[in-house]
């Protein structure tokens, strides 16, 4: 998606590679038997402290605290090209309502522990903030996403495998 999002972004064209997974990507990245990628940022972290890959930008609107020194994509003069990673917690539909006021709430009294976040930074990992941390802001964010990506994805004609 992120590729397909920057070639109509940019006007670009380039065969495109479907992988399974940030761990293959990278090892053939390493492996030079491929050239650009957009992995989560998180998932790059630490070949890109050792040194092993480069970081054009971030596809983000402002840097990313564990490497500020990498420029945004609108620094990088591809201006809009945002793609940002989030990650959610899912649970089946039909979910009892109370049991999954019971899981928020078990997540954000996780997500505030000093040491997960500590861990969770140092992983590269941004925490939402907490008035964003609630199934209605979840629901609304999706939505966006989906409001944004669908158009993508039928214009690439992308199919589930």
């Amino acid at each position: 998606m992120c590729l397909v999002y920057f070639q109509n972004m940019t006007g670009t064209k380039f065969p495109l590679a479907p992988y399974r997974g940030a761990a293959p990507l990278m090892q053939d990245m390493l492996a030079g038997q491929i050239d650009l990628s957009c992995p989560e940022a998180g998932q790059t972290l630490p070949q890109y402290r050792a040194g092993n890959i480069k970081a054009y930008a971030v596809l983000t609107e402002k840097r990313w605290f564990a490497a500020p020194d990498v420029p945004t994509i609108d620094e990088a003069g591809v201006p809009g090209l945002h793609f940002p990673f989030w990650h959610a917690i899912w649970a089946p539909k039909g979910t009892p309502k109370d049991v999954i006021a019971r899981l928020n709430a078990a997540v954000v009294e996780t997500l505030a522990d000093p040491g997960v976040r500590q861990r969770f930074n140092e992983l590269g990992h941004e925490i939402a903030p907490r008035e964003q941390q609630s199934p209605a802001a979840l629901a609304a964010y999706h939505k966006a996403e989906i409001d944004k990506w669908w158009p993508i994805i039928k214009a690439a004609n992308i199919k589930l495998e």
